[in-house]
């Protein structure tokens, strides 16, 4: 029964249904349980547990597919990489070829996948857009955004030298990526960003001087005067001695899922986001 609720939840957050936007718009209002909404999964405290349902299986579970209306794009629902965060898959042919490209659900009508994003509109998702040459010039692994449309996000480097950049809307137009400054991009292996809707911290992990091992996950709070505060390391409630990251917090901000192991992703845990004020409290204190 839990997954016919989500299935139906999902379609309608997702507007893939054939509905139109009143009815979609009453399904979603519809209140669901903790457990509904985390798939019958009893929420942590402020200690981390494992999140690894029963009926997820590492080669997938999709829900539902729909062509566009010119049959040249397919999209389907798919929780198998991370429930948290569904993902629209859209299979959109191009030159004969089927080329995969997933998008984000990100709680407002753009959703992005690396230097690429759809629209919701009137009538559905648009057709999948190119955020120009300047980032069709980085090899993004992750990029997130907030919901004033700042987009933050990593690239895939060699040797563990990759940045983090951002990109503004400024007066309805879209900056160029810009590298953020040495408070975030220190160490090696900087990836995996997630900026907060209201952009009031960004997650992110890297191998510094001081971590517990290899890669750990750090914070860093937006400070008054607009600029970014030191990286703080999220500490042993999180961190280990392994490759720790790939980091972000529910679209209920509820709760922060992340990987123990970068190397094995399907291996994801969870804690309590009020983790968070506690370390900005300590922010506040330095």
């Amino acid at each position: 029964m839990k997954r016919v609720n989500l299935f139906f939840i999902l379609l309608a957050i997702m507007c893939l249904s054939a509905c139109n936007r009143e009815k979609q718009e009453a399904t979603v209002r519809q209140p669901i349980s903790a457990e509904d909404s985390y798939f019958g999964r009893t929420p942590p405290d402020m200690e981390a547990i494992e999140f690894n349902p029963d009926f997820m299986a590492k080669e997938g579970w999709e829900l539902g597919g729909v062509h566009a209306s010119k049959m040249n794009e397919f999209y389907l629902i798919s929780t198998s990489e991370d429930p948290f965060r569904p993902l629209v898959i859209s299979f959109r042919r191009e030159n004969r070829v089927w080329k995969r490209y997933d998008f984000h659900f990100t709680g407002s009508d753009t959703m992005y996948t690396k230097d690429k994003y759809i629209e919701r509109t009137a009538s559905g998702w648009s057709e999948i857009k190119s955020l120009g040459p300047a980032f069709e010039a980085i090899r993004i692994m992750r990029l997130t955004a907030s919901a004033k449309g700042t987009l933050v996000f990593d690239e895939v480097g060699t040797n563990g030298n990759g940045i983090l950049r951002y990109s503004r809307l400024i007066d309805g137009q879209r900056e160029d990526p810009q590298p953020f400054g040495p408070d975030i991009n220190t160490g090696k292996w900087t990836a995996h960003p997630f900026i907060a809707p209201d952009e009031s911290y960004l997650i992110w992990d890297s191998e510094r001087e001081g971590g517990y091992g290899d890669s750990d996950m750090y914070i860093s709070f937006r400070q008054e005067d607009g600029s970014w505060g030191p990286a703080i390391n999220f500490g042993e409630e999180i961190n280990t001695e392994y490759e720790d990251g790939g980091g972000y917090v529910t679209l209920d901000g509820k709760y922060i899922s992340f990987c123990p192991r970068c190397d094995a992703p399907y291996d994801r845990m969870w804690i309590d986001a009020k983790v968070i004020e506690d370390l900005k409290l300590k922010d506040q204190k330095q």
